[in-house]
């Protein structure tokens, strides 16, 4: 609790980052204010008992001339004004203190002052040096001012002691001093470590909803705008045709509203929402059927080649799987409409997954395309790596190809 306590009393310098200067607080003007008084009075009061109050006591402690007094005074004297600055230059202070040590009496309190702070500012190697000068300093103080009776040893042990214990306080207050340092630097890392993952987060949400929308949304206005361009291009068609093609464009629209809704639920559904109603299963292999039989309805001409047991590939596998299929489709239906699209989904269990769609390439580009942004094919790449699996696209032998190659562990 000593320890403590006096640490409180330590200026901001001292009880800020090691080395580093810092401007005078308060708290600072009232320590430094406190430690000029100690330091300078003692050498004020020691002079003046010394040469004034006991004459016969300066005689017994100084057998040499009284000069000797009067020049420790001024020095010492000196050495308490600049512990104003003693945080700023401790080690040039300190240097100072311990060659007055080897005579100097009323300077004490002023050299355990400059110590302190040499501990608690320097690094051990400055600090051992410096102990070691100030153990020397102590072995000579007893020749040039013997004092009495007292054995030169028993004078330089307890001088050697009060040193290593000063040491020992300063160097107890700069582990802790760092200690707290370290603590708010790890803090400091730590608030920055987080902000950097919820902006990972928000950039891997943000990525999140733009693919989910890509994939889900594509298929259905690629389809809304196909008939609606065959609304646009035959305006002379039969009524059956048109309202055959107007019906497909509204339940298309209908539908596409359907799955908007479906992946914002899904995006905005978390453990802290509040809503109980429990996330719409996304869908998996087993609705490439569905989706195919859809495409078809819409005018595409689809083949459908399954050599895999769809209900059991994995959960995870299958919700890949799908949306790989479903923007092959899209794909084919944007950039080679009215061509025959081949899908083939094979593979077992232990051997992986096969998925590919091929379908021939377009012998003039159209007037007209529908828009992409062409980010599609990189989205199913990257669905394909996070699965574990990899993913190849392009021309081949006449035909644009898109295979992919998914995991499939044995259970």
């Amino acid at each position: 609790m000593g320890h403590v306590a006096f640490t409180w009393l330590l200026p901001a310098a001292l009880s800020a980052e090691p080395d580093a200067p810092a401007r005078r607080s308060t708290r600072d003007w009232v320590v430094d204010s406190l430690c000029f008084v100690i330091g300078f009075g003692f050498t004020v009061l020691a002079t003046l008992d010394l040469l004034g109050s006991h004459p016969t006591l300066v005689q017994e402690w100084h057998p040499t001339q009284s000069w000797l007094v009067v020049t420790d005074a001024v020095l010492s004297g000196i050495a308490g004004i600049g512990l104003w600055w003693r945080r700023r230059f401790p080690l040039a202070l300190g240097i100072y203190c311990v060659v007055l040590s080897t005579f100097s009496v009323a300077g004490a309190f002023t050299m355990f002052i400059a110590l302190l702070t040499v501990a608690v500012h320097c690094r051990f190697v400055v600090l051992a040096a410096y102990v070691g000068v100030a153990v020397v300093a102590n072995v000579i103080f007893p020749a040039v001012r013997p004092e009495g009776d007292s054995s030169p040893l028993v004078t330089v042990l307890w001088g050697v002691a009060i040193v290593v214990i000063i040491a020992l306080w300063g160097m107890v207050i700069r582990a802790r001093r760092e200690l707290v340092v370290s603590l708010r630097d790890r803090a400091a890392r730590a608030e920055a470590e987080q902000q950097l993952r919820v902006e990972q987060a928000r950039a891997l949400e943000r990525n999140r909803i733009a693919r989910e929308m890509h994939d889900v949304l594509a298929h259905r206005i690629s389809m809304l705008s196909l008939h609606a361009g065959a609304l646009e291009f035959r305006p002379g068609a039969p009524p059956e045709e048109i309202a055959g093609a107007a019906a497909v464009v509204r339940a298309s629209a209908h539908q596409a509203m359907q799955d908007l809704r479906a992946v914002i639920g899904v995006l905005r559904a978390g453990p802290d929402n509040g809503d109980p109603t429990p996330e719409k299963p996304q869908p998996t292999l087993t609705a490439l059927p569905a989706l195919v039989e859809e495409a078809r309805s819409a005018g595409d001409k689809v083949n459908l080649e399954v050599t895999a047991d769809l209900p059991e590939v994995p959960a995870g596998v299958g919700r890949a799987a799908y949306r790989i299929v479903q923007e092959g489709l899209t794909n084919a239906r944007k950039h080679a409409h009215g061509t025959i699209v081949q899908v083939r989904v094979g593979g077992a269990c232990g051997a992986g997954l096969t998925i590919e769609v091929a379908n021939p390439l377009p012998v003039a580009s159209p007037g007209k395309s529908l828009p992409g942004t062409g980010l599609g094919l990189i989205g199913l790449t990257e669905r394909a790596t996070l699965a574990g699996g990899r993913l190849t696209h392009g021309p081949i032998d006449g035909e644009f190809r898109l295979v992919a190659h998914l995991p499939w562990p044995e259970p």
